[in-house]
């Protein structure tokens, strides 16, 4: 599972021509690195644990050069050493925005076919090499009457059904407003291949009322087990104003009705405006989450810009949340971003793969929302972490938690 020889001969290149500074390196370990300079840029990071121990990592390609409106392309890569060095395992095309996840011993990729595209699924049963292609809807193509839209959000097993939040994009307006939030779900011992085993709720858009009129769309849910039992799908939120807000909606037993209460559905959530991953420990018996908080010195108008702080955050009840670490930071809003985390359990550590853009001079990313690598990290017994072991620049005492001064 070697890197190609062009593979190899491409990524040396761009280390060569535009690679890091020296000593600029991000945190973590490098998985993959794309030249900002190509104008490919690395996406949806995903993270599965594979029965043999074995780590598959996953990021996607977007950008003005990329494949993205016709086919997405997904690069796919393994780790037989706990994180500690990679390798190339696939190039998976017509794929995009996909979660990875394993399933009664296989590894699969759910997402869509392209920027927009139609809702897809394929498996491996060797360790990610082989992938099936999504040719019919026996073979994968879920559903192709509309734009779909999704995220490397949770794939959740409860009650005898596997779980997993999308969103089409066919409601007014553009990027936010047209988002409509549903769930599809199906059998956990089905076919998951066939288009006919998976049932699909009804869908909930946009109303531009709602926040007091600065509610600009919700997208990229997480289907999570609320602690009576229930199945909802907790999404990111635009919205504007200060203080993030994430919604909550509650879907039916059967995975065929979603429905939103106006008065409880909205909550405070510390990094709402970007993506984040929901799941539940029960050894703690708490929900975590990493997520971009703005901290105080980096206020911002638009609160989904600013992705240079990843805090590690928990819940008992999935409506208060509190920050218990920064687990990454950069003092630089603008070319520095941990952004889309997707994060395991492993025994007392968490692994997450973040698409990740860092740099400095000609190995600066355009901005920070254009990630140049993909990287993979390891926080040691995040149980017990605190503010006091957050990120160097992030702690308490830290200018990251002073409001900005006067100019």
């Amino acid at each position: 599972m070697a890197l190609s020889s062009v593979t190899r001969a491409a990524v040396l290149l761009g280390l060569l021509l535009f690679g890091p500074v020296r000593g600029d390196e991000p945190p973590g370990v490098v998985v993959n690195y794309l030249p900002s300079a190509r104008e490919v840029y690395v996406g949806s990071p995903g993270l599965a644990v594979l029965p043999d121990g074995s780590y598959l990592a996953k990021h996607d390609e977007f950008g003005p050069q990329s494949s993205e409106r016709d086919a997405g392309t997904t690069q796919v890569f393994r780790s037989l050493n706990r994180g500690q060095t990679w390798q190339h395992a696939a190039t998976v095309r017509g794929m995009y925005w996909a979660s990875v996840f394993v399933h009664e011993g296989d590894a699969y990729l759910l997402g869509t076919s392209k920027l927009h595209g139609a809702v897809v699924i394929s498996r491996s049963s060797d360790g990610g090499v082989t992938w099936t292609v999504p040719k019919s809807k026996s073979s994968g193509l879920l559903l192709d009457d509309a734009k779909y839209h999704c995220a490397p959000v949770p794939v959740v097993v409860h009650n005898g059904r596997i779980w997993r939040a999308m969103e089409d994009a066919m409601g007014p307006g553009n990027w936010g407003t047209h988002f409509r939030a549903f769930m599809m779900s199906a059998p956990a011992d089905c076919n998951l291949l066939d288009a006919s085993n998976w049932t699909s709720s009804n869908r909930l858009g946009r109303h531009p009322d709602w926040l007091e009129g600065e509610f600009g769309g919700w997208l990229e849910g997480n289907a999570v087990v609320t602690p009576q039992g229930r199945i909802v799908n907790i999404l990111r939120v635009d919205y504007r104003p200060a203080g993030e807000k994430a919604a909550i909606i509650e879907v039916s037993d059967d995975g065929r009705t979603a429905t939103f209460d106006l008065q409880a559905g909205f909550i405070d959530f510390p990094g709402g405006a970007k993506k984040f991953t929901i799941r539940y420990d029960p050894a703690s018996k708490m929900y975590w989450t990493l997520s971009n908080p703005v901290l105080p010195a980096h206020r911002d108008p638009d609160p989904g810009r600013v992705r240079n702080a990843v805090a590690l955050m928990r819940s008992p009840d999935l409506r208060r949340w509190e920050i218990r670490c920064v687990v990454l930071y950069h003092p630089d809003v603008d070319k520095h971003g941990f952004q889309y985390l997707d994060w395991l359990f492993e025994g007392d550590d968490l692994i997450a793969a973040a698409r990740t853009a860092y740099g400095q001079g000609r190995s600066a990313p355009p901005r920070q929302h254009d990630a140049n690598y993909l990287t993979f990290h390891r926080f040691k017994s995040f149980r017990d972490l605190t503010l006091e072991d957050s990120a160097p620049g992030a702690r308490p005492d830290d200018d990251a938690w002073s409001p900005p001064k006067p100019r």
